[in-house]
């Protein structure tokens, strides 16, 4: 018997859609492989229990404030009127401070996010931003990657921290004085990959650690 009929004569799968909303980092802008994390999370996330797809919505530059006007609009047409276990995940960015927003405003527009999704269902999972070759930069990141990580605490929402564990790590500095210092390339994404996938990411999915 083919899978396929396998699969139509056996029980229902589980079907889960994940739309990715967030900057040009999640698009992977900068990877020569044209995978970003994004789609290193997919290849590494199992389907032995359940029908993923991934939906990534990037747009390069986009703040906090950008992603809260446009988030629910993009997703609900990738979701529509399914049956599916519909999520959100947010790779947050940089965009805030070039922008000029404020710590706490920021701060505000994430947890508007997470407050909408929430009464709309959507279970969140939060990436956050990643440091850059710019160290006076990263101080202010540090700050902002602290901030996204209390609104996610307050509301039980899975955080990733990215800033902390590649602050100082070779690979992801190599990457960086390769490239425009802010996005990285093949190693980089990878990097931030694995911080996903081992940040409770198939515990957030409900799927088995050794599916």
């Amino acid at each position: 018997m083919s899978d396929y009929a396998r699969r139509a004569s056996g029980p229902a799968v589980r079907e889960i859609r994940i739309c990715v909303i967030g900057d040009a980092l999640v698009a992977g802008v900068g990877d020569p492989r044209a995978q970003g994390w994004v789609g290193r999370v997919a290849a590494r996330t199992p389907q032995d229990e359940a029908t993923i797809s991934f939906f990534t919505l990037g747009v390069p530059d986009e703040t906090t404030a950008d992603l809260g006007t446009r988030w629910w609009e993009e997703t609900n047409r990738r979701f529509g009127t399914t049956v599916a276990d519909c999520r959100l995940v947010i790779g947050l960015g940089t965009a805030d401070l070039d922008a000029g927003l404020s710590i706490p405003r920021s701060r505000l527009n994430l947890a508007n996010v997470l407050d909408d999704a929430h009464s709309r269902r959507l279970p969140s999972f939060v990436v956050g931003p990643p440091p850059t070759a710019d160290s006076a930069r990263n101080n202010k990141i540090e700050e902002l990657a602290g901030t996204f990580s209390d609104v996610c605490r307050r509301r039980d929402v899975p955080f990733v921290d990215t800033f902390a564990p590649l602050l100082t790590h070779e690979d992801w500095l190599t990457d960086l004085a390769a490239g425009d210092g802010i996005h990285p390339r093949q190693a980089g994404y990878g990097l931030i990959a694995w911080l996903v996938l081992h940040g409770g990411w198939r515990e957030w999915l409900g799927i088995h650690p050794d599916s």
